[in-house]
C-alpha cells in the first residue's frame, strides 16, 4: 500500500484503513472534496449564523420534504434538540430550565425494542423514556415485539413524544405509530441517522408523517462528521432553533431570521439553552449544505458498482484461505452497502475472530472490520471508506494472520 506521508504520521498517531464503515470511533465517513473547498473559503470571512441556518434549513426542507429543516453539531445532537423541542414548544421558561422538567410533560414513549445506547440523547433533553412492549418475536414465540395498543395505552399526559429506531426489522411500522402518536396529540421523532442510501430515505420518514426526523451528516452524505440533520414540522424547528443559536443579545438590537421564527410571537430574547452546547461552526454548516447538495446529485448506482468491486477484491484474495468461510450480503437492508461477511473456523484457521480482529487494530496503520458479531466468529468487510489499494491491503493483512 501506498505509504504516503499523513498529517496523522505527522502527529505520531496510527492512521486507520477503514473496513468496517461510516463509524463515528474511527472518523465517521472522508468528507467530499467540495465540502472541503466550501469549509475552507467559509474560514475566511464572518458570517451570521442563524442566516445560514435558514440557507441550510431551505436545503435540507427541499430535499426532505419537510416543513423546515436544521443542522446539529451530529446525529445524536438533532436527537437532544428534537427532545428539546417537543418538551419546551415555545416556552421560553421551559426552555431556559431544561434538563430540569418539573411540571412539563417529558416522557417519551418508544417500543422496546426500539431502545439503544444512543437514546441517551433524548434523556440528555431531560426526557425520561418510558419503554413498552416486549422481546417475544425475537425469541421465535411468534408474538409481536409491541402491540400498537400498549403504545396508546403508554400515552398520557406527561407524554412529550414518541420515539422510532428506523432500521429495517424496526416494528411496529412507521405509519402505525404516526397514526397512535397523532390520535394522541404527540409527535413522533424518527432517529434515521445511517439510514442514507437509498437517497428516497431523505423524505421516506416525512412521508410517512413523522413530526422529526433525524440524519447524519458525517456518514453517507459525507459532510463535516460533527453534522446531523434535522427536519419536520416548522414548530419543532423552531423550538430547536430558539434552543440552539446564540441569544446572548440586547432585546433592542435581537433581529433574528423571520425564517426560523417571529419575534413578535415571543416573550423576549430566550436564555442561552440546552442546545448551546450542540452548536455548529460556520464552517460545518457550509460544508454539510456543500456535501448535501453533491449527496442527492450522486450516482447510486455507479457507487454501489464501485463498491461490488472491491469486496471482488476482498474475497478473491480470501477465497481459498482454509480455516474461512464467505458469504456476500447485499446492501439496502440493515446495511448500506453490500458486505462480505467471513466466518473464522478457529481449528482450521489457528486463530478465532476475537484475535485476528484485535490483531488487525494493533497494527500501523490499525485496520478495522466490522465486529458486530465476533462472538460468532464472524467479522465483516464494509467497503464504503475504502479504496482499492487499501481494499488489497485489508485482504493481504487479513491473510497473514491464517
Amino acid at each position: 500500500m501506498d505509504e504516503e506521508t499523513t498529517v496523522y504520521d505527522e502527529l505520531g498517531v496510527p492512521r486507520v484503513v477503514n473496513a468496517a464503515g461510516t463509524k463515528t470511533r474511527i472518523g465517521g465517513s472522508l468528507i467530499r472534496p467540495e465540502a472541503v473547498e466550501a469549509m475552507s473559503r467559509a474560514a475566511e470571512s464572518f458570517v451570521r449564523l442563524s442566516d445560514l441556518q435558514v440557507r441550510a434549513g431551505e436545503l435540507v426542507s427541499e430535499v426532505t420534504g419537510a416543513e423546515a429543516g436544521y443542522v446539529g453539531s451530529g446525529a445524536a445532537a438533532c436527537m437532544t434538540l428534537a427532545a428539546a423541542a417537543a418538551i419546551a414548544g415555545d416556552d421560553l421558561g421551559a426552555m431556559s430550565r431544561l434538563p430540569d422538567t418539573e411540571g412539563v410533560p417529558s416522557e417519551i414513549v418508544m417500543p422496546r425494542t426500539h431502545r439503544n445506547g444512543y437514546d441517551h440523547a433524548f434523556r440528555a433533553a431531560g426526557a425520561t423514556i418510558v419503554d413498552v412492549g416486549n422481546n417475544d418475536n425475537y425469541l421465535g414465540t411468534g408474538s409481536n415485539g409491541t402491540e400498537p395498543w400498549e403504545l396508546a395505552e403508554a400515552i398520557t399526559e406527561e407524554t412529550a413524544a414518541v420515539g422510532y429506531m428506523e432500521k429495517a426489522f424496526s416494528a411496529p411500522s412507521l405509519e402505525t405509530v404516526v397514526d397512535v402518536a397523532h390520535d394522541h396529540d404527540v409527535p413522533v421523532i424518527v432517529d434515521a441517522a445511517a439510514e442514507v442510501p437509498p437517497r428516497e430515505n431523505l423524505s421516506a420518514f416525512v412521508e410517512a408523517g413523522a413530526d422529526m426526523v433525524v440524519f447524519s451528516g458525517g456518514k453517507a452524505i459525507r459532510g463535516p462528521q460533527t453534522t446531523g440533520i434535522l427536519a419536520g414540522k416548522r414548530e419543532y424547528v423552531r423550538s430547536a432553533a430558539l434552543q440552539h443559536l446564540d441569544m446572548h443579545v440586547a432585546e433592542s438590537v435581537w433581529d433574528p431570521p423571520s425564517e426560523l421564527f417571529d419575534k413578535e410571537s415571543l416573550a423576549g430574547v430566550p436564555r442561552q439553552g440546552i442546545g448551546r452546547t450542540l452548536k455548529v461552526g460556520k464552517e460545518e454548516l457550509v460544508g454539510l449544505i456543500a456535501a448535501l447538495e453533491a449527496f442527492v446529485e450522486e450516482d447510486q448506482a455507479a457507487l454501489d458498482a464501485e463498491w461490488e468491486r472491491r469486496l471482488d477484491v476482498v474475497a478473491d484474495e480470501l477465497a481459498d484461505c482454509e480455516g474461512l468461510s464467505l458469504r456476500r450480503e447485499p446492501g439496502g437492508k440493515l446495511m448500506v452497502a453490500p458486505e462480505l461477511r467471513v466466518e473464522v473456523h478457529p481449528d482450521a484457521a489457528g486463530v478465532d475472530a476475537v484475535e485476528l480482529v484485535g490483531s488487525l487494530r494493533k497494527e500501523d496503520p490499525r485496520i478495522f472490520v466490522g465486529s458486530d458479531e465476533l462472538q460468532d466468529d464472524l467479522f465483516a468487510v464494509n467497503p464504503m471508506c475504502l479504496d482499492d489499494e487499501e481494499a488489497a491491503y485489508v485482504a493481504e493483512r487479513i491473510r497473514s494472520y491464517l
